[in-house]
């Protein structure tokens, strides 16, 4: 993980998540709810556990030295007691509390610095463990973790008749001329 490629992922998910909130509006609440057998159930509480994890991530990465402008903005936003409490009540205040973490998520990508990345982040995880591992590694399982429920996502609006199209990261790095 550098900067630049923390930069790269932050807008990829920043993308992606307009992307997804955009056709799960198409859906009706009763299909927004509807347990389809996913692992978290429905559409609406996969897409509540991405910004759950990221929530939770955050307060983490808010723990490293130099990190007090992050800490601070993550103030606005309660630490979730767990992997799946609901964080809102409907699409449109869960897409309003996705859009404010994604603005905090793009922010501290612009402002990782290489030194960041290389040091350890000591944290407890949620089944109460204690950990002490470098930030790069674990900003890539952050992404990483954001893709893959994103994934999970779009196949449930799939099997619910929508498309969300093209998905790749491709798509959004610049072609060179």
């Amino acid at each position: 993980m550098t900067p630049s490629s923390c930069i790269l992922m932050a807008e990829y998910n920043r993308w992606m998540n307009t992307r997804l909130y955009e056709a799960a509006a198409r859906l009706t609440e009763p299909q927004l709810f509807e347990d389809r057998g996913a692992f978290f159930g429905s559409l609406f509480d996969t897409l509540n556990h991405i910004a759950v994890a990221d929530t939770i991530w955050l307060h983490r990465f808010a723990t490293l030295p130099g990190l007090d402008w992050l800490k601070h903005r993550m103030g606005a936003f309660p630490r979730p007691g767990s992997l799946t409490e609901r964080l809102a009540q409907s699409l449109e205040q869960l897409r309003a509390y996705r859009d404010d973490v994604d603005a905090v998520i793009s922010e501290f990508a612009g402002r990782v610095t290489e030194g960041q990345l290389a040091d350890t982040l000591r944290y407890t995880t949620t089944a109460g463990k204690e950990q002490a591992k470098p930030l790069g590694p674990l900003l890539q399982h952050y992404f990483n973790h954001q893709t893959h429920h994103r994934g999970q996502a779009t196949t449930l609006l799939f099997q619910a008749g929508v498309d969300v199209g093209v998905t790749d990261l491709a798509a959004i790095i610049p072609s060179e001329t």
